[in-house]
């Protein structure tokens, strides 16, 4: 059998499209209707979001070891987090977990490298694209990075915050990142993260002036590649 995923989530729609791709891919690498074993835990996002607001990193940590802990506990063999912006406290995290974790950043910068990408536009939470998340993936690899400037990341952060987890898909906002993602290609960008797990559910290929690193599907996908070569090593 395939390796059972586990799924440490932060917010809904992000964890969903993560959940739903697995499920739905899974059927591309095992056969019809077939994936990998699948467990998902998310505590309330209010509690995460009150910790990014007091820049409390430990405790975004530990809401992510009580999930990893009960993940853990059904089974999983390695575990997940579609959301970029907790990455910041996963080092706080690894050396106390019941499981082996999957970074997304690595699992982008990765496929940024294999593709020839050199210098990449970073879309996200302002916690996200303010931190070392992406930096301490891409520098190593030779990669450039261009972050958006204090205002793009003030309105980029709202329209995450109070939109996209909502499920609210707006087309004065999809217009904005188009802008601001088309102002990073001027500055010499030749692909964009889109860096927020929501951020794919309104930007992709088809509209952003870029290609686009679609870090929920990207994450998802190499889980899934994880999980079917563990049980073909087996």
């Amino acid at each position: 059998m395939p390796h059972h995923i586990g799924i440490v989530g932060c917010s809904a729609e992000g964890a969903a499209l993560c959940y739903r791709t697995i499920c739905v891919e899974g059927a591309q690498l095992l056969g019809p209707h077939a994936h990998p074993e699948v467990t998902l835990h998310t505590h309330s996002f209010a509690e995460y979001v009150k910790h990014f607001d007091g820049g409390d990193w430990l405790g975004v940590g530990e809401l992510m070891l009580s999930s990893a802990n009960k993940v853990a506990a059904t089974g999983a063999d390695f575990l997940i987090c579609p959301d970029n912006t907790i990455h910041q406290a996963l080092s706080h995290v690894e050396g106390r977990s019941p499981l082996p974790w999957m970074h997304i950043a690595e699992v982008v910068a990765a496929q940024a490298s294999e593709l020839g990408f050199r210098r990449l536009g970073l879309l996200g939470t302002r916690w996200l694209v303010e931190s070392d998340v992406y930096p301490e993936q891409l520098t190593p690899r030779g990669i450039e990075f261009v972050r958006p400037n204090i205002g793009e990341r003030k309105e980029i952060n709202r329209i995450i915050m109070s939109e996209l987890v909502y499920g609210v898909f707006r087309h004065e906002s999809i217009a904005y990142c188009r802008g601001v993602i088309g102002r990073m290609k001027d500055e010499g960008c030749d692909a964009a993260i889109l860096g927020c797990t929501e951020i794919p559910l309104i930007m992709d290929d088809s509209n952003s002036p870029l290609p686009t690193l679609d870090s929920t599907r990207l994450l998802a996908r190499a889980a899934l590649r994880r999980a079917v070569l563990a049980d073909a090593a087996s």
